[in-house]
């Protein structure tokens, strides 16, 4: 990341920090306290260790939808392509940075480029599909208990996952059919490129079919070729969204409440959907009011608070942890094998002389 980015990353920080005092401010009463003294960090350490857990099944993840086109990618690269690219999604909406990243470390293995952005794309649809499929799910509760909730939230909340299952259908459509894919592509670039000469124009429409084509032809191998790298997708899909769910309930246990996990495990799809609307870079105070409108319907109001605090600081601040610890071993991977191709260069140079 850039200098810039660095600091729109402390910006966001302080953002979130400011929105979890307010939150703090309104939650905590004399119970708070009584809560905390019954504080069982076994169940803490255990989220943490989930959340790790959760990490590695996407690293098997890439590793292998990887494996299934005939690339053998090391987990450890998995794994830390997995860390780096936490960080840039920190500070995208919608988490959509960290795409390029996972594709970059793709290439790195000698991936093609093609066949490493099908991997990580239809990683998105996976993701896409899986809560689209359960996201249903929780609309319908949420739809019979629309009174407690309140229309307002719940009505929303189920335009949101409709935007949701609607941009995997069209993205479904478009793999199928191409030239609609070209057609839109071109169409949203035309509001953008009103002004320009008309061989510029000629020119981006030619790089438009071309990529397109590119792109639609890579899924399409990936998807026709590779129908085992589809399963063991699917499977690490689910391992990951559930294990990464259920971090939420293991807290709820360390503050010595009960796990509510059904109730739980629907409000973390619904904050899962909204953090896939890019409203914040990060959901940065998206994630943090969400959580603690949803979980103040069945959580003592008390904890909310702190429960929030604790959930954010595992899937948040220890993710950006993890990021600036992945970015810094690319980094370093990186000035090495420059250094090493420079001294290459010069070698054959002198070789020349």
């Amino acid at each position: 990341m850039d200098r810039n980015q660095w600091k729109w990353l402390a910006v966001l920080i302080v953002f979130s920090i400011i929105v979890l005092a307010v939150v703090l401010y309104f939650t905590i009463d004399e119970q708070t306290i009584t809560y905390l003294q019954q504080l069982k960090p076994v169940y803490l350490i255990a989220a943490l260790a989930l959340h790790m857990i959760s990490m590695c099944f996407w690293s098997m993840r890439i590793k292998m939808m990887s494996l299934s086109l005939g690339y053998k990618v090391p987990f450890l690269h998995c794994l830390n392509m997995v860390f780096a690219n936490l960080l840039i999604a920190a500070v995208t909406p919608s988490q959509a940075g960290g795409e390029p990243v996972r594709i970059h470390e793709l290439y790195r293995v000698n991936v093609p480029l093609g066949d490493a952005t099908a991997i990580v794309i239809i990683e998105r649809v996976l993701d896409g599909i899986l809560l689209g499929i359960i996201g249903g799910v929780a609309m319908f509760l949420l739809w019979i208990g629309a009174e407690e909730l309140g229309l307002t939230i719940t009505i929303p909340l189920l335009f949101m996952w409709l935007m949701i299952v609607g941009f995997v259908v069209l993205f479904a459509y478009s793999v199928k059919n191409p030239e609609f894919l070209k057609r839109l592509i071109k169409k949203v670039s035309g509001w953008f490129t009103k002004r320009w000469r008309a061989e510029k124009i000629e020119k981006l429409t030619k790089d438009i079919d071309e990529e397109v084509d590119n792109f639609n032809s890579a899924l399409k191998n990936y998807v026709n070729h590779s129908k085992r790298g589809l399963m063991w997708g699917a499977l690490f899909t689910v391992l990951y969204w559930f294990s990464e769910f259920y971090i939420a309930s293991l807290i709820l246990m360390g503050l010595g409440e009960g796990p509510h996990i059904v109730e739980s495990f629907v409000a973390q799809i619904i904050i899962a959907i909204i953090m896939m609307i890019p409203l914040t870079p990060g959901s940065s105070g998206i994630a943090e009011l969400s959580a603690t409108s949803l979980y103040a319907l069945f959580v003592p109001s008390a904890i909310v608070g702190i429960f929030v605090v604790l959930w954010r600081l595992i899937l948040y601040y220890f993710n950006i942890f993890l990021g600036i610890f992945g970015t810094v071993i690319i980094v370093k991977r990186e000035v090495v094998r420059k250094a090493i191709k420079d001294k290459i260069a010069k070698a054959g140079q002198l070789r020349k002389n």
